[in-house]
């Protein structure tokens, strides 16, 4: 299956049972084809068959020892130096590089804990990614992949987004609920969007954010973001297509006149193929 697939499954079933890291690999699979999956899988495997055997006592202990474990300086680490390297973003360069960012690191967390019978799932901070781990009777842990694994309390995370973003967001139940699969892949495409633009390399930044248009085909958002890129891209013929769709699915958009300027824009230059 490919990424592309793996997102229309998704569009269509958010809860369809798609395994995260299956996922985060494809998508390092888009960007290089020639990358086999199953490699980082049996990699995946082996990092929790080392780890299993550290993991003792009761539940809440071996969280704490799972992520000092696993997050460990000569382990896995957050890529503070480098922080918009593409390569973050891709799990299989995080398990190479033993470098990678909050949300990649989380995913990290997630494949190997869940293979040693923890019950992970990642939680989307504004500006940050964290991970939580639950089980019955036990008051949930937060820990933090990027920050060393370090264990967070509600403070922790409201300073966690004030360093992040500059602003004051209470933390509340709903701030640390699971964040879905569909969600967690959309983040990390908005990442790769980010770094791809602010490097000026649109031929990448048009494939991810075709990818986050077929995972969210109802966000007209994805359409104009495409539309613009194809036609910087001088693929005016598509640029119209996407922006023409933009414009009927939001008629009320504030940037409506800008978008439309854009069609004129790229109209004018279909008809010079005339």
């Amino acid at each position: 299956m490919t990424f592309e697939q793996a997102l229309v499954i998704l569009s269509q079933a958010p809860q369809a049972s798609l395994d995260l890291e299956w996922l985060a690999l494809l998508l390092a699979q888009d960007e290089s084809p020639e990358l086999d999956v199953s490699v980082y899988l049996s990699k995946l495997d082996d990092l929790a068959e080392q780890c299993g055997d550290q993991l003792l006592g009761e539940w809440p202990n071996r969280v704490q020892q799972f992520a000092d474990w696993l997050f460990h300086p000569n382990r896995f680490r957050g890529n503070q130096h480098d922080y918009y390297d593409p390569r973050n973003s891709f799990l299989s360069d995080v398990i190479d590089r033993q470098l990678g960012i909050p949300i990649t690191l989380s995913i990290l967390a997630i494949a190997v804990g869940q293979r040693l019978g923890l019950t992970l799932h990642g939680v989307g901070l504004p500006g940050h990614f964290v991970v939580c781990a639950r089980e019955a009777g036990y008051a949930p842990i937060l820990f933090d992949p990027f920050h060393g694994g370090k264990l967070l309390n509600r403070s922790d995370c409201e300073l966690l987004i004030q360093s992040s973003t500059g602003l004051q967001v209470p933390v509340t139940d709903d701030t640390l609920a699971p964040l879905s699969k569909p969600l967690i892949v959309l983040r990390m495409l908005a990442n790769l969007k980010a770094i791809y633009l602010q490097r000026g390399d649109l031929n990448r930044a048009r494939r991810v954010i075709a990818r986050m248009q077929t995972l969210m085909p109802r966000d007209p958002i994805h359409r104009r973001d495409l539309g613009v890129v194809c036609l910087q891209l001088g693929q005016a013929g598509r640029a119209i297509d996407e922006l023409t769709a933009y414009v009927e699915m939001s008629p009320y958009a504030a940037d409506r006149s800008m978008v439309e300027s854009a069609i004129a824009q790229a109209k004018a230059e279909v008809a010079k193929w005339n």
